[in-house]
């Protein structure tokens, strides 16, 4: 038969395991910081210099003042949820939370269902991501930026590259009776 392809060292076994377990670690920390966001929107929406000072951090993030229709698309979200906006925020967080969790859980346990939903959850905030770079330049955006695309092509490689691969199970032996 043929040369078999090259494969990335990155992609080889002993390698593989490693950097799934990386990544999941990582979805598993970022979704502990969204719990205790969630936990401190809904427990400490009292505290309103510290949610006046979120709130304007959050505006700016979001692009608010550059962005008519993101800005249009909160008030409806404010009216629908008539002044619970920091509590229908908290209660979001707390479900994206549960999301990276469930992500993070299943790719640390090399779930193949797992690693779909990374892929298609990462590959979705990554033009909001972009959008974010491109006005408020940082590093911590650039390096968030980074590592959500190797995520997205690390997976896909695996899914990949687990597609192609012949997968190899004993047969049961039969055995012969006379």
């Amino acid at each position: 038969m043929g040369k078999p392809a090259h494969v990335p060292a990155i992609l080889r076994e002993p390698r593989r395991h490693r950097y799934l377990k990386l990544i999941a670690l990582f979805k598993i920390s970022k979704g502990v910081l969204l719990l205790l966001l969630g936990v401190s929107l809904l427990f400490l929406n009292s505290r309103t210099r510290w949610m006046d000072a979120m709130s304007d951090w959050t505006a700016d993030e979001i692009l608010m003042k550059h962005s008519k229709a993101i800005h249009y698309l909160l008030n409806k979200l404010q009216g629908v949820l008539a002044g619970g906006v920091v509590r229908g925020t908290g209660f979001l967080a707390l479900l994206y939370a549960a999301v990276l969790f469930t992500e993070g859980i299943g790719v640390y346990m090399e779930q193949r269902w797992a690693e779909l939903l990374m892929i298609f959850a990462t590959a979705a905030l990554i033009p909001l991501e972009v959008r974010n770079v491109w006005h408020h330049p940082d590093l911590v955006g650039v390096l968030i930026l980074l590592a959500n695309c190797f995520i997205v092509w690390f997976l896909y490689c695996i899914i990949k590259r687990d597609k192609t691969e012949p997968q190899v199970s004993k047969a049961p032996e039969v055995v012969e009776t006379c």
